[in-house]
């Protein structure tokens, strides 16, 4: 059911819904979390330059404080505009069976990894941080895109490919900030091939499941699992050729690439936008 109230002030600003007003929370949000990763540059700069896994500090200052804020600032987005129902209830509009593919193909390389890892390359508390990072990044970054973005341009009445590919695109090219970071212009744009890919299936996945939870816990899986299995991000570890899970599960990459933009071609369907319940009886 769409509350149709008429609201006021920033409220009523983000209630309307819109790319332009998605685009304005989407560029506030990185600029926090830009910020957070500079704060931590300067709080642990040793722990920043290290390796990733190197230890629960260098896991801790590369990935996890940025997140943590980035999950501050969500948390209190949604209760200030009283979205955490809108979000977190079922989804209202249904999926098709076909869209359980985009689940499979994202579950199949995590079960995968879960068994192909070679834990005692890492410390026990390099492991346990990893795994409870990779939750904060399905939280943030499915709250932002599937949840955050997918209402709101529901909200402005656009049809549900519109919503898949918007959000979708939102998605990939927040990836790449990774430039900032150092990357490789060549890693950060299969990146974000890849982010996009992905994206549509995460979609596809809320929408087929009925609930954001489940794009939130097979996203928060799979960032961990593919950093621990490459030892690092967007490396390819030396000892993946000789384990047959991990050689089973690297063809994935490509299969969520290409098989994003062909599932994206069948979405279908149009939940009522807000603007359209406001718009006055003829």
């Amino acid at each position: 059911m769409i509350d149709v109230r008429n609201e006021s002030g920033l409220r009523g600003f983000l209630d309307r819904g819109g790319f332009w007003r998605l685009l304005l929370v989407v560029l506030v949000y990185l600029a926090i979390y830009l910020g957070a990763g500079w704060v931590a540059t300067k709080i642990a700069p040793d722990e920043v330059k290290a390796d990733l896994l190197s230890s629960v500090g260098s896991v801790f200052f590369h990935l996890t404080f940025g997140l943590i804020v980035g999950a501050v600032v969500l948390v209190i987005f949604l209760s200030a505009t009283g979205w955490w129902r809108d979000l977190f209830a079922r989804q209202p509009i249904g999926g098709s069976r076909w869209m359980w593919i985009a689940v499979i193909i994202v579950a199949t390389p995590v079960v995968l990894r879960l068994f192909g890892i070679d834990y005692s390359r890492y410390t026990s508390g390099v492991v346990a941080v990893v795994f409870a990072t990779g939750l904060l990044i399905g939280f943030v970054e499915e709250v932002l895109t599937r949840g955050i973005a997918v209402k709101m341009l529901r909200d402005a009445g656009h049809s549900e490919w519109v919503v898949a590919a918007v959000s979708s695109l939102l998605f990939a090219v927040m990836h790449s900030i990774n430039l900032f970071a150092g990357a490789a212009p060549l890693v950060v744009a299969v990146t974000v091939f890849y982010a996009f890919g992905f994206g549509v299936c995460m979609y596809l996945s809320m929408r087929v499941s009925g609930f954001l939870l489940v794009a939130i816990v097979l996203h928060g899986l799979t960032d961990p699992t593919t950093i621990l299995a490459t030892g690092g991000l967007d490396e390819t570890a030396s000892g993946a050729a000789h384990n047959a899970l991990l050689t089973a599960a690297s063809p994935f990459n490509f299969v969520v690439m290409f098989s994003g933009l062909i599932l994206l071609i069948f979405i279908r369907g149009r939940v009522p936008g807000r603007q359209h319940a406001l718009a006055p009886a003829r």
